[in-house]
């Protein structure tokens, strides 16, 4: 039958981006603990196009997609993207994949264990041969006000948080090591179960523990600058405020490689 995408172009204008967006799909996520988890994803998958090329060939991405038999992780996910580009025959493209992500928590006092629910995505991109990586979690935690705390003759003013972290990365790094910095710098992690003497244990380890959004993009930074595995970052913070109707946002973004903000 004839191929329309392959046919000419006359109009001498090149595509950055072509291909599929939001789709669903069930995948597995390799997790640290050498563990497997199933979930669904959101994809966008896209190739550059020739000036010259009229289309491309969407049922490719999808034939790419179906073909993954491994686990998610850092390396099979490079490996799906570089197999897309050259399945595509396509000189740079992109993929992206969301998704919830499940880590089994114990509770701090009591010990009873619990799943906790995160966002979670992976980005690569493909240009001549060079394969980019990113990782991103989006962590909620406890946040308690330094000020209220301050100002008060009893109690502070405390709320949920998200912090979330977008990583370039240069080495193999898991989910599970991004979302301990993020819950190592919030003024108390998160559970989805806790008992009463839990629940004693993490309020009064958020009080003790007061951080400004400031703070915490900060901290997290600290730690970031630190591993050799991660080649830039973007760190940001928002506090969904108790007493007030709006959100307190902070954003730390830096280059390694360039040395910069």
């Amino acid at each position: 039958m004839k191929d329309v995408q392959a046919s000419a172009d006359a109009r001498g204008i090149a595509i950055d981006e072509v291909g599929i967006k939001d789709l669903q799909h069930p995948i597995k996520i390799a997790g640290k603990a050498r563990t497997e988890q199933h979930t669904v994803a959101k994809l966008n998958m896209s190739v550059s196009l020739p000036h010259h090329q009229k289309g491309t060939h969407m049922s490719r991405f999808l034939e790419c997609l179906n073909s993954q038999k491994q686990a998610i992780s850092v390396e099979s996910f490079a490996k799906l993207l570089e197999q897309t580009m050259h399945y595509l025959e396509a000189p740079s493209g992109r993929i992206e994949m969301t998704f919830p992500y499940f880590i089994a928590k114990k509770a701090p006092v009591s010990g009873v264990e619990s799943l906790m629910d995160y966002y979670a995505a992976i980005r690569g991109s493909y240009r001549f041969g060079r394969t980019d990586l990113w990782l991103k979690v989006t962590v909620p935690v406890t946040s308690l006000c330094p000020c209220s705390k301050s100002i008060s003759a009893y109690g502070a003013h405390n709320q949920r948080a998200h912090i979330t972290i977008t990583a370039k990365i240069g080495a193999s790094i898991w989910f599970e090591d991004l979302i301990g910095v993020a819950e190592r710098v919030a003024s108390s992690e998160l559970y989805a179960v806790l008992k009463r003497p839990d629940e004693k244990h993490v309020t009064e380890r958020a009080y003790d523990n007061a951080k400004f959004v400031e703070d915490v993009v900060r901290d997290a930074a600290l730690v970031l600058n630190e591993d050799p595995r991660v080649r830039s970052y973007k760190v940001e913070s928002e506090n969904f405020e108790s007493i007030h109707n709006h959100s307190a946002y902070a954003m730390i973004e830096f280059d390694k490689e360039l040395g910069s903000s």
